[in-house]
């Protein structure tokens, strides 16, 4: 398999050498998630071993490339086929639709970024080209990879530099729908994302299409904005005692912040409510919102037959927007939530934070339908359009809000795990307590009051049942991914498995995994300010 992206640099850094860096900086400790955050003194986009600075961790851990991870790659038994792709990381013109032209960073030339087709039991290898102005990364997200796979610069890999190239080779273990996003900086919120559908050789499901579905919400290049930029203006916090300024974290309900310094104007939402997710639906406030790559003024259309049993592979890949999403006309039956299995649930509308995902079948009546999902809790406007078309009909627009949208959507806490996939009974040998804090009056979003810094690692050992309790001090909802393994909500009690996973304002989260792969793992809010601001921790294996 290959894919039509635009050819590997011709001066690439060896893997060889890049694993090297990786695996001698997770043995030092010089931990640092994200490019350009200051946050753990490592000289990111060198390419070159051995430029860093920070504190030593404490030993002890597995490392990312260490015996133990091979090990269990090893076990993985991945004998099924090889994939093999070539992507390319670039700075190029997207169109967004409607005659919408802006310059932002994308894999290949397109929006969402290609395909990529896996077989569950096999192995991909996939060679990333970094042709951008910036070092960059890819991490595989929901994957239950081996940890130097995973793609976490400074902890798991050295950056690849511009002008370098990386190749990410692993066996994929589970069927399910997945996507693929740099771990470095905000570079999420530009168009660095792909669907990454790992197929079943023995599909249980029988349908007659399958409709990959990419929601996200887009600000760059759009009146000079850039999400780098924003990340700049919503570090300055907000004035608390302003008018505007007050209440719910600093999201005011009157007024409005003063136009960036640089980058275009203010983004910052202001006055943002959900029914479901409180009263801070997000800090920033997009001027488009998305369906693979397409504004509602001229978006995409999947066309089949009435009667058509149709899979819907559903992905939020939004750095700060929740979208609730309903096919007009339709009841949804999820089959799956972040790639595992679920007892089939009907609904007629679901909700989906930053980095989940939702498999739903419907079977297609005739004519023309809205697949709208709006921006949870961003005014009435916000929203995002495709269509589904198996007969005539005027196209919906812009402003058609299906009546499934009424109501309370389904959320994940909702649903089972399916009995072959279910965590389980088992009492934790292991409770890991994690405190969310901060707000937006000093943007100072962490764990435990103290923002990522190299030195903090939960440990965890090797068959292990652990439980993690996740307790939101803060006034704003946030979407939790844990890397490297799915959880169990509910405390293992039968709950759907996930890797991404909301915890409400003041709310409180408890999930159940089992260590069953080793490495050092993060753990971090998948709003990417949020991340970027240091809501992030890590999850180390003990020797």
């Amino acid at each position: 398999m290959r894919s039509s992206h635009s050819p590997i640099s011709p001066s690439p850094v060896s893997r060889r050498a890049l694993l090297g860096a990786g695996a001698a900086l997770a043995g030092t400790g010089l931990l640092s998630a994200c490019s350009g955050s200051g946050m753990a003194g490592m000289d990111h986009g060198s390419g070159s071993p051995g430029k860093a600075s920070a504190s030593p961790a404490p030993g002890g851990y597995v490392d990312p490339a260490g015996a133990e991870v091979r090990a269990a790659e090893a076990a993985r038994k991945a004998t099924g086929p090889l994939t093999e792709v070539r992507v390319t990381a670039t700075a190029t013109p997207l169109d967004l639709g409607a005659g919408r032209t802006v310059r932002s960073w994308a894999y290949g030339d397109r929006l969402p970024g290609q395909e990529v087709r896996a077989t569950a039991g096999g192995t991909l290898a996939l060679t990333l080209a970094n042709n951008l102005p910036e070092a960059t990364s890819l991490h595989w997200h929901g994957l239950a990879l081996r940890n130097d796979m995973d793609g976490v610069p400074g902890l798991t890999q050295r950056d690849i530099a511009p002008g370098g190239s990386f190749t990410y080779e692993f066996a994929v273990p589970h069927p399910g729908t997945y996507w693929f996003h740099p771990h470095s900086g905000v570079q999420q919120d530009r168009g660095l994302y792909a669907p990454l559908i790992v197929e079943d050789p023995k599909e249980p499901l029988s349908y007659d299409k399958e409709w990959v579905v990419v929601l996200d919400d887009w600000l760059d290049g759009v009146d000079g904005s850039t999400p780098d930029a924003v990340l700049g203006e919503l570090r300055k916090g907000m004035d608390m005692s302003s008018p505007g300024g007050g209440g719910h974290g600093g999201h005011g309900s009157a007024g409005s912040p003063a136009p960036a310094a640089s980058g275009g104007p203010s983004r910052v939402l202001m006055g943002g409510d959900s029914e479901v997710l409180g009263k801070d639906a997000g800090d920033v406030a997009y001027p488009h919102y998305l369906v693979n790559g397409r504004t509602p003024e001229d978006p995409s259309v999947l066309t089949a037959r009435p009667g058509d049993r149709i899979r819907l592979r559903i992905i939020n890949a939004g750095g700060d927007t929740a979208f609730r999403i309903a096919l007009g006309g339709h009841e949804l039956t999820v089959t799956h939530t972040d790639g595992f299995p679920v007892e089939h649930a009907r609904a007629r509308s679901l909700l989906l934070g930053m980095g989940e995902r939702y498999d739903v079948l419907v079977t297609a009546g005739d004519g023309v339908f809205p697949l709208t999902a709006l921006a949870e809790g961003k005014g009435d406007a916000a929203s995002a359009l495709a269509v589904l078309r198996t007969g005539a009909g005027a196209a919906p627009t812009a402003a058609t809000r299906p009546a499934e949208l009424s109501g309370r959507p389904l959320t994940a806490d909702a649903l089972k795990a399916a009995e072959p996939v279910a965590l389980a009974a088992r009492e934790p040998d292991r409770t890991v307590r994690i405190k969310l804090t901060g707000g937006m009056a000093k943007y100072d979003w962490a764990f435990d009051g103290k923002p990522y810094a190299p030195d903090q690692r939960h440990p965890v050992k090797a068959g292990e049942r652990v439980r993690l309790e996740f307790d939101n001090s803060t006034t704003m909802w946030h979407p939790l991914h844990l890397h490297g393994h799915t959880f169990a909500l509910a405390g293992g009690a039968g709950g759907a498995r996930k890797d991404t996973a909301v915890v409400l304002p003041n709310g409180k989260l408890t999930v159940d995994f089992d260590a069953d792969n080793p490495g050092l793992w993060m753990v971090h809010c998948h709003n990417v300010y949020h991340a970027e601001a240091g809501m992030m921790t890590v999850l180390g294996y003990l020797r």
